[in-house]
């Protein structure tokens, strides 16, 4: 005798086919580059496919690097100190050796333009020098056939006409915006244009995926109706006391139009997380971010907001509610912290694996320890365009690159990383 068996349906994005998935109405980047490195003593896997890369019989670009993960990853940490130690806190010296003026230009400086040209050419051909070499001659480097061809066609499909849209799918975490094509021989001295040019960050939207973090299933359900975007901002009142920055007017973008919910300790953003009806469209950190280690474990990242109180991944895993015991929430998180878009090497220590966990649907910040002039800069020109809800987080960040880049002569845009959520947009019921 036939019986129906019992069925227990535990994700069901369709709503029993009554309508389309919210995941599959996204469109497939441009190209993915895959980097698989789950190993330190194996050789690192790469492919690549995607729309912008010709097929070889409808199969993947595949290659085995001769590299092993812990090179790439040293150099990688060099690429960053470069960014700091030669650009952020360059100081310009006279022929005796001298400071021709007081401070650090640019870290106090936004818009660079005043600086001679000669002398920021300098420093950006240092970080696109140094940009080149890991992503062409470490993570890439070797000159047998199949290396050859996959560094080649990578090569000329970056350096093609036209932004596209990049996912570096990769266990490997690298400051991909602020990698960079190799220089074209040429008999002059190239313009600053240029040399921007040649930055990952400049010609592509770019987001970093990779690691269990990036596989959790998207919680698809509607969120509650809301009459206006909610965003928090989650910030030390220590920073920037005097003023200096543009802070004050990110928060006031902030809660222009939406609802602003402010929190300033540890308490109030644990006191948040327990909420099970949390529901946050946008959440902002302006705060400091350093790396700690507890005995022999990896360094990890944490956070403190004004009562000094650190604030990590086991903050997020110990207050909040499973998802199913909570409204959906699937915020977009700007870390405006030094270090923020950093994962560390540590898994579960991670603070945005935490986040992913929780639901967040990206998460932005800096890969370098940012000037403060700058980051606010950047997070109001990126809060003010994102609460519009008419453009993506990976939209909004490539722009705001070429943005300072074309008009400020500032490389820093490149050095904020996308993990994931380059096609999350703000949804506004109006």
């Amino acid at each position: 005798m036939a019986h129906e068996l019992p069925t227990r349906i535990v994700h069901d994005p369709s709503r029993g086919f009554t309508r389309l998935p919210r995941t599959s109405l996204v469109p497939h980047p441009d190209l993915v580059v895959g980097i698989d490195a789950r190993r330190e003593d194996e050789c690192v896997r790469a492919r690549m496919y995607g729309p912008a890369v010709p097929s070889v019989s409808g199969y993947e670009h595949e290659v085995t690097l001769r590299v092993r993960p812990r090179e790439v990853r040293s150099v990688a940490a060099r690429l960053r100190r470069l960014w700091r130690d030669e650009f952020v806190a360059l100081r310009p010296v006279d022929a005796d050796g001298f400071p021709l003026a007081q401070g650090f230009p640019y870290a106090d400086d936004v818009d660079l333009t005043a600086r001679p040209e000669a002398e920021l050419r300098a420093a950006l051909d240092g970080l696109a020098l140094y940009g080149a070499q890991l992503l062409f001659d470490v993570l890439l480097g070797g000159e047998d056939e199949a290396l050859k061809l996959f560094r080649g066609l990578l090569a000329d499909t970056l350096g093609g006409a036209g932004p596209l849209r990049v996912r570096f799918h990769s266990d490997l975490y690298l400051p991909w915006p602020m990698l960079c094509l190799s220089a074209a021989p040429q008999e002059r001295e190239p313009s600053l244009e240029e040399v921007f040019a040649r930055f990952l960050g400049y010609r592509h939207q770019i987001e970093q995926t990779g690691g269990d973090a990036y596989a959790l299933v998207p919680d698809d359900r509607d969120p509650p109706p809301r009459d206006a975007p909610a965003v928090s901002l989650n910030h030390d009142t220590a920073v920037d006391p005097e003023g200096r920055t543009r802070a004050a007017d990110v928060a006031a973008a902030l809660a222009d139009g939406g609802t602003l919910v402010e929190r300033t300790t540890r308490a109030d953003l644990e006191r948040a997380l327990r909420d099970p009806c949390l529901d946050e469209q946008l959440m902002y950190f302006w705060c400091h971010g350093h790396f700690t280690a507890s005995g022999d474990e990896p360094p990890y990242l944490v956070l403190k907001l004004t009562d000094q109180l650190a604030i990590d991944a086991y903050t997020l895993r110990a207050h909040r509610p499973p998802p199913g015991a909570c409204v959906p929430f699937r915020p977009f998180v700007l870390l405006n912290a030094c270090y923020a878009g950093l994962p560390g090497n540590a898994d579960l220590a991670y603070l945005g694996r935490a986040l992913f966990a929780a639901g967040a649907s990206g998460i932005l910040g800096p890969q370098v320890e940012m000037p403060q002039p700058f980051a606010a800069e950047y997070a109001l020109a990126f809060v003010t365009r994102y609460l519009t809800g008419e453009d993506t987080a990976g939209a909004i960040a490539h722009a705001l690159a070429r943005h300072f880049a074309d008009t400020c002569r500032n490389p820093l845009g490149f050095a904020y990383a996308l993990h994931s959520g380059m096609d999350t947009r703000l949804e506004r019921t109006a």
